[in-house]
């Protein structure tokens, strides 16, 4: 991406490495490279740096696999022993629970519910169907489909291992196969949330080219998109004043008086589907006088969107869900919507763990 003045723009291609080109990492669960871009634009506007490339990376299929703290602990008090008598006093009190693993877990530590769990009490406030759930993750699913059918991914998704491109979308995918699937979070049989309407969680990797404009110029490389703000918003899901994963909810709104535009002031809108029913949440929230009122402070409802500009080439149900690499691959996605169409505006919406979201606009 390239920079005017306070704006970052996308380009096309990256650059060469180079052992001396320093780096940091940072994490935002599911918003963490839309993070990445935000924060590298800001050093690309301040002058500090010309050019960056933020990405993101998960392995969901590799995931780390702890001992307990007990046996932590053991180790420590024989790394610091002076003789090795010191060194071997503490494994006399090795136990079997001491080699007891930690298997990983998604379930919010302060609540001890998972994503989903989390998103069935949000649907259940917010009045969401399970057929209107499985009537957007059908959508989703169509519409990556159509575009990888359309050659659209074939600059921005590299072969790795053989494989290229997203294997989890479904070109038989009907809403009767969708209504058959069980609910996957509520053990009652009453939920609404299934694996057909949940987004997956798969490997992944995505990265842009950030930079400023004058850098972009010297190398005659095409600048596809500005990308103009950033905003990120919290919520306090711990007490239940409000759903984990609506905090996007408010962090668009202040992004939009910031930015002095309303809600429809956009040729394309990409919403990270981490469920079908959060973005539905989200969206039933932004047209709902008395949420947008007593929430936000707002005269008035933000108003509902035109739901054939929203994630027209597929989301995160269909693609998948790699946590850090989702806002870089909606970056770059947008980005080249915004260049193919010759649109003005687009923006963006991430839900993350934590009760976080990270937001943003792209201008063409």
């Amino acid at each position: 991406m390239a920079c005017r003045g306070s704006d970052w723009t996308m380009l096309r291609p990256a650059p060469s490495s180079s052992a001396e080109t320093p780096g940091f990492d940072l994490q935002r669960a599911c918003g963490t490279s839309l993070e990445a871009a935000i924060l590298l634009g800001n050093k690309i506007a301040l002058g500090q740096i010309d050019c960056a490339i933020a990405a993101g990376v998960e392995s969901m299929s590799d995931p780390p696999v702890a001992y307990p703290k007990s046996f932590q602990q053991l180790l420590l008090k024989s790394f610091r022993g002076r003789t090795a008598f010191q060194r071997l006093r503490p494994w006399l009190g090795l136990r079997m629970q001491h080699l007891r693993p930690v298997l990983p877990g998604i379930a919010e530590p302060r609540t001890g519910l998972t994503m989903g769990e989390s998103a069935e009490l949000m649907v259940s406030a917010w009045d969401v169907g399970r057929r209107d759930q499985d009537q957007l993750a059908l959508e989703s699913h169509q519409k990556a489909a159509a575009a990888y059918a359309a050659g659209f991914y074939v600059d921005l998704v590299h072969e790795y291992l053989g494989l290229t491109r997203d294997d989890n979308i479904r070109t038989d995918s009907s809403l009767e196969r969708l209504g058959g699937l069980r609910p996957a979070f509520d053990g009652s049989g009453g939920g609404s949330l299934t694996a057909g309407n949940s987004t997956p969680l798969t490997d992944g990797a995505a990265a842009v080219l950030m930079a400023s404009e004058e850098w972009a110029r010297q190398r005659d490389l095409p600048v596809l998109a500005y990308l103009v703000y950033g905003k990120v918003a919290a919520v306090d899901f711990i007490d239940k004043k409000e759903g984990l994963l609506m905090a996007p909810a408010y962090a668009v709104p202040r992004m939009l008086s910031d930015a002095a535009l309303g809600l429809q002031d956009f040729d394309f809108y990409e919403i990270h589907e981490a469920f079908a029913g959060q973005v539905l949440c989200t969206l039933k929230a932004w047209a709902d006088p008395v949420f947008c009122s007593e929430k936000l402070g707002l005269p008035e409802a933000l108003g509902a969107i035109d739901r054939s500009k929203l994630n027209v080439k597929g989301g995160s149900l269909a693609i998948g869900h790699p946590f850090a690499a989702t806002g870089a691959r909606i970056l770059a996605t947008l980005a080249k919507i915004l260049n193919e169409n010759k649109a003005k505006r687009g923006l963006i919406s991430v839900c993350t763990a934590g009760g976080m979201g990270v937001t943003a606009i792209l201008e063409r």
